[in-house]
């Protein structure tokens, strides 16, 4: 069970600092020993994330192959020499497809595999939370700034995160890493030169993640922090809702929760409108090392037709 953040100082109601993991090593070995039953499914997964990466990678390889075997019968016909091999091109299609085929394969059992072991796992988590809650005291939920709300947002928010990370972070992380390093041994067999045009772009694209991911990173904090206390306003509120009339706090309620949904909004059109700027940068970066790797291939290949001539 994670450690309950506590708040400090004396402002309004619901109102705490975000702070940060004080123990991220230990918090994440304590995580990796939760998934200690799963740990044959998850190698699985990482297994056929990898694969499915290297038949996707390796696609390509195969298609120039017939891109390759095509151009050749076109010349060799053109100057009478020979003709197109169709069969030999039909064989490498169908490879083709099989590669295609068994990277769909291993996509979908490495997602069917993470879905069910994350499920699992935030069910678990969600069911040894709210059993803990259950003892808890009610002078905790009486003490200043451990709304109800906040505890609920704790129980559906923070397990859900957890499960999508666990789902899509995980799994990207190794596929990412598998793709790299196959797109790059790829790229350095088919041409040295155009890879380092593209290896360019890099420390751009570096440079705009980490300016996007400073800026917004703040508000995704403050979109969480507002976003419990939206939730502690809004159980406290219905569910004390004769208190509030006997005591004249409609008002005062309404500006509260006005307050916090305000705070909410502009955290949210914020981070999101931030995080939305990393698509399209990227694909302007990606666009620039498209046209140098065009610029430079057709240079080299002209080059190339000089030199046989």
């Amino acid at each position: 069970m994670p450690q309950e953040n506590h708040r400090q100082g004396g402002g309004p109601r619901f109102a705490h600092p975000v702070d940060k993991a004080k123990d991220f090593r230990g918090t994440a070995s304590r995580l990796f020993a939760y998934l200690g039953g799963h740990r044959v499914a998850m190698l699985v997964a990482v297994v056929c994330a990898i694969a499915s990466t290297v038949f996707s990678v390796v696609g390509p390889k195969v298609l120039g192959q017939a891109t390759t075997e095509l151009y050749t019968g076109m010349v060799a016909q053109v100057q009478g020499t020979g003709g197109i091999d169709l069969g030999r091109i039909g064989t490498i299609l169908l490879t083709l497809l099989a590669i295609y085929l068994a990277s769909a394969a291993m996509g979908f059992l490495q997602g069917w595999i993470m879905a069910s072991v994350t499920q699992r796992v935030t069910y678990g988590l969600r069911a040894q939370v709210a059993e803990k809650i259950s003892r808890i005291e009610l002078s905790y939920f009486d003490s200043e700034g451990h709304s109800k709300g906040d505890v609920l947002s704790r129980i559906t928010n923070d397990v859900d995160t957890l499960g999508t990370s666990l789902n899509q972070s995980v799994t990207q992380l190794i596929t990412s890493a598998a793709q790299l390093v196959g797109v790059l041994v790829m790229m350095v067999t088919i041409s040295l030169p155009l890879t380092g045009i593209t290896l360019l772009t890099l420390p751009i694209s570096l440079g705009i993640v980490g300016a996007v991911v400073s800026r917004s990173q703040k508000w995704f904090k403050a979109q969480q922090s507002t976003l419990g206390k939206v939730n502690g306003i809004v159980e406290e509120d219905f569910a004390g809702q004769e208190v509030i009339q006997v005591f004249a706090r409609a008002d005062v309620s309404v500006d509260e929760f006005d307050e916090s949904n305000d705070a909410l909004y502009e955290s949210a059109w914020k981070s999101q409108f931030l995080s939305g700027l990393m698509q399209p940068a990227m694909s302007f970066v990606g666009n620039l090392g498209y046209v140098g790797v065009v610029v430079v291939g057709a240079a080299l290949a002209v080059q190339g037709q000089h030199r046989r001539r």
